[in-house]
């Protein structure tokens, strides 16, 4: 019997190695979202501070695999950025900004000016009143400024201004509008631009889809280019419902967009698995008691038969962004999982919603490969 040299041994069993059907580099790469649509938007989701720091590893490989664009869900909101005037926490803005870059994501910066979540210190003077229009105006300069240029050049989109008309088309009576008036819009743009002038630059707004506010958002924009502003899109927010809005709403207001000139961006996308919560529930408790558990039905699980519904109207949404590709810059999930979300607790404490794309245990919903199916078709020559 003959006896094998090691050397020879060695080959044989790198051979064996190399042949074997486990072997990482045969295995078949499952289709992502960004590679499905890579030719027609971007495809993003919003992230919290566990995910840009790494601590959510499983959501953070969803996030590596699945999408091309990203937003910071909070930690670029003013109260952060500047929590004190004068005194920046760029701590977790710069792992965001480097998270994108080291995995080549197309990165949102958001939002400058927001009434929400901006440092009280912002509209009042040491005696707590509110401050003159001139020094709320220098204050939004400085605040602009500084952060745009910090990641000037890295950031490629800025949410300018955030959620600043009613719907009803009116104005909303915040701080920014008080004391600065109309105008404190076009001035941050102004100074965004300043900072940055390859950026790109969006107005952000949610429940975009009704008449007056949509007449009152394409009235913004054709105001900010007669001025000869910069705006590249207008970006609708699609915290949508079960039963709304109807597609041919959300449709109308895509094309009134459109037709300003702008491209589109679903900056917010989420659809809501619950009953709508708004409306009267009266005083007595167990009448509250009765209304929690409707407004909280699906405590464990969302059933099939609720499921198959959101998966299809889910669907539909994709559908129509697919079907206006030319009109849509991005789309973007505000969050990765139901886990993440913030429609959990949300506007009762206890909620638990089923509103994004992958589910509590990490895995894509059908509806996932439903849109990668729908956009290869849409890929194909004859389409």
């Amino acid at each position: 019997m003959k006896v094998l040299t090691p050397v020879l041994s060695l080959c044989i069993a790198f051979a064996i190695v190399s042949c074997s059907p486990h072997r990482k580099e045969n295995e078949v790469k499952e289709p992502s979202l960004r590679e499905a649509v890579k030719d027609k938007f971007l495809i993003g989701t919003a992230l919290n501070t566990n995910q840009i720091w790494g601590k959510d590893s499983a959501t953070v490989k969803i996030v590596k695999e699945q999408f091309n664009s990203i937003v910071a869900e909070n930690c670029m909101k003013s109260m952060f950025l500047q929590p004190k005037e004068g005194e920046f926490n760029f701590k977790d803005a710069d792992k965001f900004v480097e998270f994108g870059e080291q995995n080549n994501m197309f990165i949102i910066g958001h939002t400058l000016i927001w009434h929400s979540q901006a440092p009280a210190w912002f509209f009042t003077d040491d005696k707590g009143k509110d401050v003159s229009k001139e020094v709320l105006t220098d204050r939004m300069k400085k605040h602009i400024t500084t952060v745009v240029s910090r990641y000037k050049g890295r950031i490629k989109g800025w949410d300018v201004v955030n959620e600043a008309i009613l719907d009803d088309g009116s104005w909303r009576d915040s701080k920014f509008y008080k004391i600065i008036g109309e105008d404190f819009i076009p001035l941050a743009f102004e100074f965004t631009h300043a900072a940055d002038p390859d950026a790109e630059l969006y107005y952000n707004d949610y429940n975009e889809w009704q008449t007056g506010k949509r007449d009152a958002i394409v009235k913004l924009v054709n105001s900010l280019k007669e001025k000869g502003l910069r705006i590249d899109g207008v970006g609708m927010q699609g915290h949508i419902g079960m039963d709304y809005p109807n597609l041919e709403e959300y449709k109308t207001a895509l094309d009134a967009y459109s037709a300003t000139g702008v491209k589109v961006h679903i900056t917010e996308l989420d659809m809501s698995a619950l009953p709508s919560p708004w409306g009267n529930t009266g005083a007595n408790i167990s009448d509250t008691i009765a209304y929690h558990r409707e407004m909280n039905p699906y405590t464990t699980n969302l059933p099939d038969s609720v499921s198959t519904i959101w998966t299809e109207r889910m669907g539909d949404y994709f559908k129509l962004f697919l079907d206006n590709s030319d009109k849509i810059a991005r789309i973007t999930l505000w969050g990765v999982t139901d886990n993440d979300s913030w429609k959990n607790d949300f506007p009762i404490r206890g909620r638990i919603d089923y509103p994004l794309l992958f589910d509590r245990q990490y895995k894509a919903k059908a509806v996932v490969k439903e849109i990668i199916d729908m956009a290869d078709g849409a890929n194909l020559p004859n389409n």
